[in-house]
């Protein structure tokens, strides 16, 4: 006889691809889609942002919700699907029918109201996951994402309820907010301790998720380790020490519906591990729509990134000008702090033959730079778990990469030992320009020896980076949750 799967409600700020700001939108796409294929009973909580509004005009109100908490105004449930997929729309015009992205207003500034916006999703989802769920519907498991959900997994502490999961994508986004929203959003008195939501004289959203969830999970098992470090923890190691027994690291999957060379509809000429040869083809397009000469002489680089300093691009513009001298050729994609912006543009005007440069994002031009590179550089300084660098190896597209976070769990080098038949592209041995350089030089040697190369394509191409184990797992980790959350009662 089957054994029940449990029942979950995966709570999330954003989802690919109608609102997506890194990679909890893809997850948030695909994970879910997943975790239904394989049999669970999943929906999904989401804020009824405009872009949602606007894909789902015939939604349906299933549940209307009173104000929950003196901040909290009132707002309504609407259903939809997605391919299938049951989706719950938070629907609160007052707090989120607004222009910018999730978090940050049109100026670039964070949403003044964000404890607000967050800590109504986080009561929602709580209240679903109780007794007299407004849906007539409780899951089994309460599934939230990063700091936005992070309150959930306490009102459930507090006040009673089932199982909680915390998922951290990113442990440097902690939501943060003033002792005055603590009664503002519905939380007991007594949660303002240590081991409460107080952190650093703050209610901090993130911390309270890691303090009080049933189950702590990150996305990827070398970045569960490093959390741990003072180095890496943001100031929640001790934390997360602490809770160690209840932490799991799952590697990330891809769609590979969506990213596979030889489906992918943005690609002038599709490919594949068994019919590489039109991957040239995709790179002389790449080159030709970005101004590049159109040449096979040297290896194109690619970069599709949030220009920032944890991405390491400063180390990139840092020796960028000796691309000439190697030869290579470099085209980048992204945005993110302003003087980096401002240096990757003034580098493509001093040597428009070897480097260009889109500010912004375009998914289209995405997919064509993950096809029509060479290699992909990723010289983050860390890197929770990094989806760029499997999608690559799925292209066929060598990265460079730091050995941090799922970075380390994804790629191994084609110079360690025995690495004939796993090599898949390159580490940086170091955190500085010159370990990024010395790089550069080893994949520039490794491409002119074309066997070889096609022999680190070959390799990057056959893994298997679906969603379908890291979906098996987090059954297991629910199951688990459950089972705690049950002794405890």
């Amino acid at each position: 006889m089957a054994v029940k799967l449990p029942s979950v409600l995966f709570v999330t700020s954003e989802m690919a691809p109608w609102v997506k700001t890194g990679g909890l939108g893809d997850v948030a796409a695909a994970l879910p889609a997943s975790l239904r294929q394989a049999g669970v009973d999943i929906r999904v909580l989401i804020p009824c942002y405009p872009a949602l509004r606007a894909a789902f005009p015939d939604a349906r109100t299933v549940a209307e919700l009173p104000a929950l908490a003196p901040a909290l105004p009132a707002a309504r449930l609407l259903a939809a699907h997605s391919d299938g997929l049951p989706l719950l729309l938070l629907d609160c015009p007052e707090l989120f029918n607004r222009p910018g992205n999730p978090y940050l207003d049109s100026k670039g500034q964070d949403q003044p109201d964000n404890a607000r916006r967050f800590g109504l999703l986080s009561r929602v989802a709580a209240r679903l996951g109780q007794p007299g769920s407004p849906l007539g519907w409780q899951p089994d498991v309460v599934h939230v994402n990063d700091w936005q959900g992070g309150l959930a997994p306490a009102f459930l502490h507090y006040e009673g309820g089932v199982a909680s999961v915390i998922t951290v994508h990113n442990i440097a986004f902690q939501g943060c907010f003033g002792h005055d929203m603590l009664a503002g959003l519905g939380l007991p008195g007594h949660a303002w301790r240590f081991d409460g939501v107080e952190y650093h004289n703050q209610l901090s959203f993130l911390k309270a998720g890691l303090q009080f969830a049933t189950r702590l999970s990150t996305v990827s098992p070398t970045y569960a380790r490093e959390i741990q470090d003072a180095r890496f923890g943001y100031g929640l190691a001790p934390l997360l020490r602490y809770r160690a027994d209840a932490l799991r690291g799952i590697l990330n999957g891809i769609d590979t519906r969506v990213w596979n060379p030889a489906t992918d509809t943005a690609l002038p000429h599709p490919y594949s591990a068994d019919e590489p040869a039109a991957k040239q083809l995709n790179k002389a397009a790449l080159q030709a729509q970005m101004g590049l000469p159109v040449t096979n002489s040297c290896p194109l680089f690619g970069v599709i990134s949030r220009l920032t300093h944890q991405k390491g691009l400063d180390l990139l513009l840092a020796i960028a000008d000796g691309l000439p001298a190697l030869p290579a050729q470099l085209v980048v994609l992204g945005s993110g702090d302003k003087d980096m912006e401002a240096g990757f543009q003034t580098l493509a005007q001093r040597l428009p033959a070897h480097v260009a440069v889109q500010i912004g994002f375009d998914e289209t031009l995405a997919h064509r730079i993950e096809a029509g590179a060479d290699s992909f550089l990723m010289p983050s300084r860390f890197e929770p778990c990094g989806l760029n660098q499997m999608y690559s190896l799925r292209y066929g597209t060598p990265p460079v990469v730091r050995a941090t976070g799922g970075l380390a769990d994804t790629v191994v080098d084609c110079d360690t030992p025995s690495s004939t038949e796993r090599g898949n592209g390159f580490r940086i041995d170091g955190d500085s320009p010159h370990a990024l350089w010395t790089s550069l030089e080893r994949v520039c040697r490794t491409w002119r020896d074309q066997p070889r190369w096609a022999r680190i394509q070959q390799n990057a191409m056959r893994q298997d980076f679906s969603w379908e184990q890291p979906a098996r797992e987090y059954i297991d980790l629910y199951r688990e949750a459950v089972s705690v959350c049950a002794e405890l009662q």
